[in-house]
């Protein structure tokens, strides 16, 4: 990997066998989109009306069945009256809230400064 270039490993945590425990982003798009739509107390017809998707897809991606392309995502935030930074945001609160994530560095940054060559920084993310 090239200097400053940051890739997420497995952490340390119960149930780490070898095998993904992270959510899908699709279910944790799907479930963000549903709580702001409820929370609004809409329909799924009204927000797909006014996003222009199909109602079957809106629910689909609500379901965490279909991955939304950045296009229907954005028409349906702005349906909804968010910003997709907004629906980031809560993805970021959702993962954090439940996750452990390593990220391993192939470089190390003294104080706030550049990147040191050569060196390895290991960081560790806990959640809440």
């Amino acid at each position: 990997m090239g200097e400053g270039v940051l890739r997420a490993v497995p952490g340390p945590g119960p149930g780490r066998d070898g095998e993904a425990d992270e959510p899908l982003l699709r279910d944790l798009v799907g479930a963000a989109l549903r709580r702001a739509r409820l929370r609004q107390g809409r329909t799924l017809r009204d927000v797909a009306d006014q996003a222009r998707v199909s109602l079957p897809y809106l629910s689909e991606i609500e379901r965490g069945r279909k991955e939304a392309s950045s296009e229907v995502l954005a028409a349906v935030c702005g349906a909804l009256g968010l910003r997709l930074a907004d629906l980031v945001g809560a993805l970021h609160i959702d993962l954090t809230s439940r996750t452990t994530v390593s990220v391993t560095s192939t470089a190390t940054t003294a104080k706030w400064g550049r990147p040191r060559r050569g060196g390895q920084a290991n960081l560790t993310l806990l959640a809440a």
